[in-house]
């Protein structure tokens, strides 16, 4: 399955909707995604439609953080699945993101 991503924009925080393979041929389209969207207080990373992530997706998850922050910003990943949610825990990713 091949990776797609949405996002929206609505009062002060920004949804990212990821689906499919988030690997690293998801690079460009997940920055481009949100480097464009300043001013907003949270960015929330929906993963319900995510089927699998690789190292370069954490590290992207990363980027959007150190973006995140920069601009006093937070980030949470919602609805993540049981594969991805124990691929984020064993990263220890749970430490350093709010995940639901």
């Amino acid at each position: 399955m091949s990776f797609d991503i949405t996002s929206n924009a609505q009062d002060d925080s920004v949804t990212l909707k990821l689906s499919g393979r988030f690997d690293y041929e998801a690079h460009d389209s997940f920055v481009a995604s949100y480097s464009d969207k300043l001013g907003f207080t949270k960015y929330i990373v929906d993963m319900k439609a995510t089927d699998y992530l690789d190292s370069s997706a954490l590290g992207m998850l990363l980027l959007l953080k150190d973006f995140a922050e920069s601009n006093s910003a937070k980030v949470s990943l919602t609805q993540v699945n049981d594969d991805v949610r124990k691929i984020l825990e064993i990263a220890s990713f749970d430490q350093i993101f709010s995940i639901d």
